[in-house]
Order: structure tokens, then sequence, then C-alpha cells
């Protein structure tokens, strides 16, 4: 059965491999607190070990250059989707609070972002991300 919401993360295509790694768990973490209709419900095993919940529908990966990634995220605010944004800055920080106060100090247009992430209506994915190949 097909969902009607998508989610996606665009990472910059030319990162370390333990960057891109870990700018999509970020900002799948911020997918998942900042629209919980997106996860599902707790997993257990036969033997009755408990899990946590993971999101209920797929997450798309895709890789992109920086002009590529500030174009879809430019479309992303003008289709009001929810987005989650990771910008280069945030890889010399050692925190939270430190990383908001990075986002926080420059305009949207000026964000220098290596990765974000978008959840919302299908349709309005796609075509923010149009033209953008999934990560190989």
């Amino acid at each position: 059965m097909a969902t009607k919401t998508k989610i996606a993360v665009v990472v910059r295509e030319d990162l370390a491999v333990w960057q891109k790694l870990n700018v999509t768990a970020f900002l799948t973490s911020g997918v998942a607190v900042g629209c919980p209709e997106t996860v599902g419900e707790p997993y257990e095993d036969a033997s009755g070990v408990k899990y946590l919940p993971m999101f209920g529908l797929p997450v798309l990966v895709y890789a992109a250059s920086a002009p590529e990634i500030k174009q879809a995220h430019e479309r992303a605010l003008a289709k009001d989707l929810s987005i989650a944004v990771y910008t280069e800055e945030l890889f010399s920080t050692g925190n939270d609070e430190d990383n908001r106060a990075q986002v926080r100090a420059v305009t949207t247009a000026d964000l220098n972002l290596v990765g974000f992430a978008v959840h919302g209506p299908r349709n309005a994915v796609d075509k923010a991300l149009k033209g953008l190949s999934l990560h190989p």
C-alpha cells in the first residue's frame, strides 16, 4: 500500500562517507521528532525483547552537489514541507545548543547546507527534489 507522504534526505555528494552517514542520521532524527506521525509502533522479537519504533514509511536518500542542494532546499521551502537542515559548520560543534546557534547566525539564503531532510505529500517532495539522483 503506497503512503500519501514521503521522507527524503539529500546529502552533498562530495562529503566523506562518515559525514554522509552522520548527516543522514541527524536529519532523520529531526523528521522523527518533528513529524511524529511518521513513526510506527515499537518492535518485539519472538523472545519478548522490545525494540524502539522506526519510521513507518521508506526513507529515500539522494546525493547532490552544493548548488543542487540549494535549489532543492528553496523548492522545499516554497512547498512548505517539513524540513531539517545540516550545515557544514555543524561538523565543528559538539552539542545541540551550539548547532542551533550556528544555524541561527546565518540567513536562509546563506546557509552552507551539506544536507537536508523533508517530509510531506509525495508529489510535493518529488517536485522539490526533481532532477536529483538517489544516492548510489
